[in-house]
């Protein structure tokens, strides 16, 4: 930790409860999350995926080859495949043994969470954030979902936990003779987590970088204290490593592949066709929402904002250790500025780590102002549980709460409509049932279908599709983004500039697509708010026999 704790603060982590071990409360934790999510264990893989990382780590498990072979490379590193592809040995290739694994990895996430705030606001603060973040509606989706981004998540926690674990130099006068020696060992393994999270994913680099920085920054500031300047050079030095093993994962995918960040469409998607003013101005007000408001965040955001303005409570509860606040500030600001430039989509579980910290916050500042605060935990607790279930008055991606269930079902059903009534159909679609239908491995087709791929079901994507009639005879169409009735819609004068910057697009409805592409519609489904249909295409062919010599 960059400066001690304030002795007030110290006096609380002492007298906080340490008796039961922090790893043996893992069991305890993936239960929890293992029981919560029973019913969506044997979903079939969804979106990114059945796109890469099923793909990826599939390639893995049967060929040994770090590099994707059956899907496009775009250089994420290779720990999520290695651990999927691992732990495939041990329980089988499964959709439900990835799930249990997700599980687990979101369980070690949540104990990173709870060691993080016992550490810096004591068990009752722990508690309840660590409830707070598992029933968040981005993370609860995102628990048993085989994205990198929860595995990026659970280890940048770790090693937040570890950085900022409060030091007490000034209890053992010899640890201001040598704070190198005597914080050795935590920077070590704060290195190896951060390391982990960027093997996971690239862009965990933010967070090692930006606290770095921060390092940096207060070594400048403290020029007379021999002692602090030291322990801030040896962290800078520390939170830098992690970009070693970043540089030899690319080294070694430019080596197999010739690109070092992947396929040029994919850089070009992720970072060179964002770098425009405008768009990053709408990024960060995107992003500022997504921090502040999304998935009914706003009721935390609302009640500590009332609490701030509230004095503090007689109980006179220790406000967070003011170095621990800084560098949260400090890593919440870098992954804001930066996941509004880097990223095509602006995607909410890129921000997975940050939800935590952001509702530690909340929770502490509750519990330093406000005599009652469980009730504002459990007002937030009931906004959170509700965001579960019952989705927000704009548009936003199916992965953010249990919408991605509907989308999966309606899929399954509509897959199970063609298998039985047009099993030879070529089937014009777009991704991510491109996938579902072509790759029997992730779930919802035993062989596979020839398939026919647009980008969306747009109307002038639906138009490209209508001049060639001839290469599909079948169509699955259905809702690629949940959309709320346009009277309801909070994001409709948004509309314009998202479908600028972020493909945004109307889907058109089963029977307009019909109309259009001139078939039938002969299956369709709704599910809160969710659709799918399949059409069918009857094709006439005009045969010419040759004339008899």
């Amino acid at each position: 930790m960059p400066d001690s704790a304030p002795t007030a603060t110290r006096l609380h982590a002492r007298n906080a409860p340490q008796d039961i071990p922090i790893w043996m409360l893992f069991p305890l934790f993936f239960v929890v999350v293992f029981l919560s999510h029973l019913t969506l264990l044997r979903l079939p893989y969804f979106w990114d995926e059945g796109g890469y990382y099923i793909p990826a780590a599939w390639d893995l498990f049967r060929t040994g080859t770090l590099i994707p072979q059956s899907t496009v490379t775009n250089a994420h590193p290779p720990l999520p495949s290695i651990l999927l592809a691992g732990w495939w040995h041990l329980s089988g290739f499964s959709i439900i043994g990835t799930r249990v694994l997700v599980c687990m990895v979101s369980a070690a996430a949540l104990l990173a969470v709870f060691r993080l705030a016992r550490n810096l606001s004591g068990s009752a603060v722990a508690i309840i954030a660590t409830l707070l973040t598992a029933l968040y509606p981005v993370w609860f989706a995102q628990s048993t979902l085989a994205h990198a981004d929860i595995f990026a998540a659970a280890f940048t926690l770790w090693a937040l936990s570890s950085y900022l674990t409060p030091q007490h130099p000034e209890e053992d006068p010899k640890a201001l003779k040598a704070p190198i020696s005597a914080t050795f060992p935590t920077q070590l393994w704060t290195a190896t987590l951060f390391s982990l999270a960027v093997l996971s994913k690239e862009t965990a680099i933010v967070t090692p970088l930006a606290l770095a920085t921060w390092e940096v920054f207060q070594l400048v500031r403290t020029r007379k204290q021999k002692a602090q300047r030291i322990t801030h050079l040896t962290w800078a030095v520390t939170l830098l490593i992690p970009i070693l093993p970043l540089v030899a994962w690319y080294a070694f995918h430019y080596s197999r592949t010739g690109f070092i960040f992947g396929n040029p469409e994919f850089l070009r998607y992720n970072a060179t066709a964002n770098l425009g003013p405008y768009r990053i101005l709408l990024c960060l007000w995107h992003r500022l929402l997504h921090l502040t408001t999304h998935m009914n965040l706003f009721v935390a955001s609302l009640c500590t904002i009332a609490a701030l303005l509230v004095p503090v409570s007689k109980l006179k509860y220790p406000a967070l250790p003011r170095p621990a606040l800084q560098a949260i500030a400090v890593v919440l600001l870098s992954n804001w500025v930066a996941f509004s430039i880097l990223g095509g989509a602006l995607l909410t579980r890129y921000l997975l780590p940050l939800y935590p910290l952001i509702l530690l916050f909340c929770v502490a500042t509750w519990r330093r102002h406000v005599r009652r605060w469980i009730a504002l935990a459990a007002l937030t607790a009931v906004a959170f549980l509700a965001g579960i279930w019952i989705n927000p008055p704009y548009a936003f991606a199916p992965e953010d709460n249990l919408t991605y269930r509907d989308m999966i079902v309606l899929h399954q059903q509509a897959i199970n409509v063609l298998n039985q009534r047009f099993p030879q159909a070529t089937v014009l679609t777009a991704w991510p049932a491109t996938s579902e239908l072509s790759r029997p491995e992730i779930g919802y087709t035993r062989r596979p279908f020839k398939v026919t791929s647009i980008q969306n079901f747009s109307i002038e994507q639906m138009q490209l599709a209508a001049a060639e009639p001839g290469n599909y005879d079948t169509a699955l169409i259905f809702s690629t983004k949940w959309e709320p009735a346009q009277s309801l819609n909070l994001g409709k004068q948004n509309e314009p500039s998202d479908a600028k910057y972020f493909d945004f697009h109307h889907d058109l409805r089963p029977a307009e697509a019909a109309a259009l592409l001139h078939g039938e519609v002969v299956w369709q489904a709704h599910r809160h708010g969710e659709w799918a249909a399949v059409l069918h295409f009857p094709r006439i062919v005009n045969a010419r026999l040759n004339p008899s010599h």
